[in-house]
């Protein structure tokens, strides 16, 4: 099974940059969107053969998210059932036979680390819902979670440390959910690969000079690690300020 995960950075502007060509040529069985920033109604997107499922923001032309599957799941679910999370379509969360896939837009620390606090707090109400869903069958988590992991995951460690995705709480939130029982699929496969990164500032040529961070994952329950065929970044894939990755399972 081939998944393909893409926070397009508004998906209606994504749409003339190729995303309809980069999706037919993946040939994705279930392809996740992040940051749609937009209600399914102000696209006339068709994507013949795919269910579609999306989670819109209550806040027009702010983040969201969209699967598209070939497969149809025995239940999708919307957030994690929390008011103070829910409001943002950050969360969608399809259960199939094997596994539950949840695809999420993990929220942004902010600009002076204004929205950290809430971040925090975010993070161990996902853990906790990750982990009940663990408890009945495995997890594949994919997304832009919004954070670089380790040094190894950003091209300037020192300059950023203690900017929003870099913090040390984030990072050590990270830490904690892998501890719990997940595994980076990326790092499983290429645990020492450096300058692998999935999103580049839009300011001083920085992705033509790869000076990137890796935010964008495919976790996965830890039992699931012997299914893993394959992690996948397409750095080469334009269209939005991420580029897209991947993952080959079972």
């Amino acid at each position: 099974m081939k998944l393909i995960s893409w926070n397009v950075n508004g998906l209606r502007a994504c749409l003339t940059k190729g995303f309809e060509d980069f999706f037919h040529s993946a040939g994705a069985d279930i392809f996740c969107v992040q940051e749609t920033k937009m209600q399914r109604e102000q696209s006339e997107l068709v994507l013949e053969g795919y269910e579609e499922y999306w989670n819109s923001a209550v806040k027009k032309g702010y983040s969201g998210t969209a699967v598209f599957t070939r497969v149809t799941p025995l239940s999708v679910s919307y957030g994690m059932n929390k008011e103070e999370h829910d409001q943002e379509g950050r969360i969608i969360t399809l259960e199939f036979e094997k596994f539950y896939l949840v695809n999420v837009y993990t929220p942004n620390s902010q600009r002076g680390l204004t929205r950290l606090a809430y971040r925090n707090q975010w993070e161990d109400d996902f853990k906790a819902f990750l982990l009940q869903l663990d408890s009945v069958k495995p997890v594949i988590i994919c997304g832009d979670l919004n954070v670089a992991h380790q040094e190894i995951d950003i091209k300037n460690p020192k300059a950023n440390r203690m900017n929003a995705g870099f913090t040390d709480e984030e990072r050590g939130k990270m830490s904690t959910l892998l501890e719990a029982g997940f595994t980076d699929s990326f790092r499983l496969l290429f645990p020492d690969k450096a300058e692998a990164y999935t999103w580049w500032s839009y300011m001083m040529n920085a992705r033509a000079r790869n000076i990137g961070w890796r935010i964008d994952y495919f976790i996965i329950s830890n039992r699931l690690c012997e299914a893993v065929k394959e992690a996948v970044i397409y750095p080469d894939i334009m269209g939005s300020d991420h580029c897209p990755v991947g993952l080959e399972i079972f």
